[in-house]
């Protein structure tokens, strides 16, 4: 294994600094995929309090023979840069993706016909879009995604952090504020939307715009190779909900399998607290990803059967 600096966006206003890690093996062209964060900004390590889960895949997909391009997200590098914009995720996520994808498709050393997106959360939300809006990858790795719109999530999140302590109370009034701001969303105007603001430098506008055609619009219209990844004991995105709804619209879906690890979180490492209002909690201790979700981002990207062994 090996890791060579890239600069993802190089002649743009918004280069970021990234990291290609590729097999020893290079004898021949080799499969390859690009990284795409959750929300929030974050480093090409994709790294939360003590876990790095874009690190950990980087290294271990390596040792079976598919490289990863991970780079640090934009609202990452500029903070301060973006702190006055209103970005979309086009800005904020998308272009970023399509800049890494064509840095692979380029590379002698990676094999242009097996290249694939892996997006974590809302990464994983956004990864059939970036396919259809230039990507045209060979398949699609889905972790701890969802069909549901980013609005919908967000209510539910803060829903569920609603309990009967102060903190609580707090949140169950940010939930009714924010249930008024999203009603109507739909039928409000571009103008309007992008004149509202969510909360810090977010407009309406931002949902808006995502939440027209969700990843499972996308789905439906593509017969790329898809696979769905799911923790059990995910706090963020749910198994009963997300995952499920999901396996409901694309079980019979061609080229497509699931996979739910009963004692995996958000992050795809042990579940420690399984409750959202000890996230910091289960993020603050040191695990990492293990060999069963790799093994099987790899089977999937090296073409071996997994729909066996479900």
């Amino acid at each position: 294994m090996k890791a060579e600096n890239i600069t993802v966006g190089a002649n743009t206003a918004y280069p970021l600094k990234g990291s290609l890690t590729l097999p020893d093996d290079l004898s021949a062209p080799v499969p390859a995929a690009v990284l795409v964060h959750g929300s929030g900004p974050s480093n090409m390590d994709e790294r939360i309090m003590k876990l790095t889960p874009f690190k950990d895949l980087s290294e271990g997909l390596a040792k079976l023979g598919v490289a990863t391009l991970r780079y640090d997200k934009r609202t990452f590098t500029y903070k301060k840069e973006l702190r006055k914009a209103s970005p979309t995720v086009w800005d904020e996520t998308i272009e970023d993706a399509l800049f890494a994808i064509d840095i692979l498709k380029n590379d002698p050393r990676v094999d242009r016909e097996r290249i694939f997106i892996i997006g974590h959360s809302m990464g994983a939300m956004l990864a059939p879009r970036i396919d259809a809006e230039g990507g045209n990858v060979r398949g699609i790795i889905m972790m701890a995604g969802t069909p549901f719109r980013l609005e919908e999530i967000v209510l539910r999140q803060l829903k569920e952090s609603a309990s009967g302590s102060f903190l609580g109370k707090i949140v169950g009034l940010e939930y009714k504020v924010f249930s008024k701001k999203f009603s109507g969303l739909y039928e409000m105007s571009d103008e309007m939307a992008r004149k509202k603001k969510f909360a810090g430098n977010l407009t309406l506008y931002y949902f808006k715009e995502m939440g027209r055609k969700t990843a499972a619009d996308y789905l439906s219209e593509s017969e790329k190779p898809l696979l769905v990844m799911q923790g059990g004991k995910d706090f963020q995105v749910l198994p009963d909900d997300d995952f499920k709804k999901l396996r409901e619209l694309f079980e019979s879906r061609a080229n497509t399998v699931f996979r739910l690890y009963p004692d995996l979180n958000h992050l795809f490492v042990n579940a420690i607290y399984s409750d959202i209002l000890k996230a910091s909690k289960e993020y603050s201790q040191e695990r990492h990803i293990g060999e069963e979700v790799i093994g099987d981002i790899a089977s999937f990207i090296l073409g071996n059967d997994l729909s066996s062994a479900l």
